[in-house]
């Protein structure tokens, strides 16, 4: 019976690349994490999968703390799984969200958006004048079309002299 669902079933032959779903119970024991979808992205140096969580009785799991149980279940640093796209079901009780765990800090930087890097705490956010912003913008609306181009090119150089 165990190996029913890895059998193909029309030809009754052994699936290639399944992967059984994994889930782990956290410590309170009301709480299990399943993943589903399971991939190993080479290109991209990352793990990613759709991960479920049934939370009955409670409102939500914070991040940290599936952090640690994904981690765990993949046997991987904390720090190096991101998780985003969170979908609580209607009534509670089941949130559905998106796990990527990558292998080094390194493609981790490279390939996650800023705005991610920044929530997950690999990177701080860096804080910009109000008034630094303020001029940036009216400075950029007195530049138009190709001239725009060429203005970033001479703020490129000139902040490489300095």
């Amino acid at each position: 019976s165990e190996l029913q669902g890895l059998l193909h079933p029309k030809t009754q032959t052994q699936r290639h690349q399944f992967i059984l779903p994994r889930y782990t119970t956290m410590s309170d024991g009301a709480v299990v994490v399943k993943t589903r979808k399971f991939k190993k992205n080479p290109l991209l140096s990352r793990r990613q999968m759709i991960i479920d969580i049934i939370h009955p009785g409670r409102a939500n799991v914070p991040r940290s703390e599936l952090q640690e149980v994904v981690g765990g279940m993949y046997k991987a640093d904390p720090k190096l799984v991101i998780l985003f796209g969170f979908q609580t079901k209607f009534g509670g009780g089941k949130t559905t969200g998106f796990a990527l765990i990558y292998d080094n800090k390194e493609s981790l930087i490279k390939f996650e958006p800023k705005y991610r890097l920044i929530r997950n705490g690999t990177i701080d956010k860096k804080e910009t004048s109000r008034k630094a912003i303020k001029e940036a913008k009216n400075k950029k609306k007195k530049i138009r079309g190709t001239g725009a181009s060429i203005a970033k090119h001479k703020a490129k150089r000139a902040a490489g002299d300095d």
